[in-house]
C-alpha cells in the first residue's frame, strides 16, 4: 500500500511538466529506434566483430547516462518519469522465445539461447508480476527484480561476447536485423533503466519520513 508522499518518488508531481518531458522522450526515443532499423537494414552491423558490438553496447549506455546527468530535460525525466514505464520495457524481454526460435533452426548457438532465452523470459514474467501484484511501488519487490534484471542482461552481453569471440558466425544472427535492434537499442536502453530504477530507489532510501515498506 503506497503512502502520501510515495508519489513523488513514482510519477511527477507536476503533470503537465511530466506530459512535456514524455512526449520529447519518445520523440527522442523514436528517432533513435528508426536509426538502429536503418542500421540494421542496411548490413552496417554484419561484418562487425564481437569487440564492436560490446563497444557499441556499452558506448551507447554511457552515452545515454551521460545525457540523463547533464542534460536538463533528460535529467528531469529521469528524476520524475513513473518507474512503472521503466519496468513495462522489460516485457520486450519475452524475445527470449525468439531466441529459442532461431536456436531450433540452427541461427543461434544453443550456449546463447538458453541462459539467455530462459533469463529475460524469467525477467518479464516477474516484471508481469511486479506490475500486478504491487504496481511496482514495493520497495522490496523492485529492487529484488531489479538486481536480477540487471544481472541477467549484464551476463547476457558478457555471453554473447565470449561465444562471438569463440566463433564470429555462431552470433551473426544478433547482427542482422531485427535482432541487431537490440545491441544498438533495446540492450543500452534496458541496462540504463535499471540504473535509473537503482538511483530512485537509493533517493527513496535516504533518510526521510517515508517508511520502508511501499514506494
Amino acid at each position: 500500500m503506497s503512502r502520501p508522499g510515495d508519489y513523488n518518488i513514482f510519477m511527477a508531481p507536476n503533470a503537465s511538466a511530466e506530459g512535456s518531458g514524455n512526449k520529447s522522450v519518445v520523440l527522442l526515443l523514436g528517432a533513435w529506434l528508426c536509426l538502429a532499423a536503418g542500421v540494421g537494414v542496411a548490413g552496417w552491423l554484419e561484418k562487425a566483430n564481437a569487440p564492436l558490438i560490446a563497444f557499441i553496447i556499452w558506448t551507447l549506455t554511457a552515452l545515454i547516462l551521460l545525457a540523463c546527468w547533464k542534460v536538463p530535460l533528460l535529467h528531469r525525466w529521469a528524476l520524475t518519469v513513473d518507474l512503472r514505464w521503466l519496468v513495462l520495457l522489460h516485457l520486450t524481454r519475452f524475445v527470449g522465445f525468439y531466441f529459442f526460435l532461431l536456436c531450433s533452426r540452427g541461427e543461434l548457438p544453443f550456449a546463447f539461447a538458453a541462459p539467455a532465452g530462459w533469463g529475460d523470459i524469467i525477467v518479464a514474467a516477474l516484471a508481469v508480476l511486479l506490475l500486478a501484484l504491487s504496481n511496482a511501488r514495493n520497495w522490496r519487490m523492485l529492487i529484488i527484480w531489479n538486481t536480477i534484471g540487471l544481472t541477467d542482461i549484464l551476463f547476457v552481453v558478457m555471453t554473447a561476447l565470449r561465444l562471438g569471440l569463440e566463433d564470429r558466425q555462431s552470433m551473426h544472427a544478433l547482427r542482422e536485423f531485427p535482432l541487431s535492434l537490440l545491441p544498438t537499442f533495446l540492450v543500452p536502453l534496458i541496462i540504463v533503466s535499471h540504473v535509473l530504477i537503482f538511483f530512485r530507489a537509493a533517493r527513496l532510501r535516504s533518510p526521510s519520513p517515508l517508511g520502508t515498506g511501499a514506494l
